[in-house]
């Protein structure tokens, strides 16, 4: 189990799948959302959370203000927790507010989306090559100064970022670093 940390879901506990996933800390999720929230990119913002997991980062948005979240996790029962937990903070949301999930891969949904968005978070496997992180950047249609954040091994390299999305900072949590980038106004 870990929780929803702040926001109208604040301490809300949510479920982790039993296996393949790897939740990301209370600690790092508490620097994330901070840095989010200084900026003001949640309240209101388009969210897709990308190999979801749990769908810890993006209901954690939820729970802060954003309108629209999307789950995104081909695992089934990955999917299947974040389904549970996606109806669990749904209750505690605003009429208006709104979480999906899509038990499909990265690639087959960035294919089909439509519109743009403002938050994504990627959180993929370890294992995920550095072409496919790649192609999955290149394939996100983002509204202008929208904000990406990968989180990768701290033994990966950085990603290779597509035209009109910039580095901003990189951050280093033990294993982990958070590369930070924004979309071009």
């Amino acid at each position: 189990m870990t929780r929803i940390i702040a926001g109208i879901a604040g301490s809300l506990s949510i479920a982790v799948p039993p296996k393949g996933t790897r939740p990301t800390s209370d600690r790092v999720r508490e620097a994330i959302f901070s840095a989010l929230e200084a900026r003001d990119a949640i309240r209101g913002a388009t969210v897709f959370d990308l190999y979801a997991g749990s769908g810890a980062l993006g209901l954690e948005a939820a729970s802060r203000g954003a309108v629209s979240v999307t789950l995104v996790e081909r695992n089934p029962p990955a999917a299947a927790v974040c389904r549970r937990n996606a109806a669990l903070v749904q209750s505690k949301l605003p009429k208006g507010a709104r979480i999906t999930v899509a038990p499909v891969s990265v690639r087959s949904f960035l294919a089909g989306a439509v519109g743009t968005v403002d938050l994504v978070f990627i959180d993929p496997p370890y294992e995920l090559g550095d072409d496919e992180l790649a192609a999955d950047l290149a394939a996100l249609h983002l509204a202008p100064n929208a904000v990406v954040l990968v989180e990768r091994s701290s033994r990966s390299p950085e990603p290779t970022w597509p035209a009109g999305l910039t580095l901003d900072r990189s951050k280093v949590y033990g294993d982990t670093t958070l590369w930070w980038a924004s979309a071009l106004q």
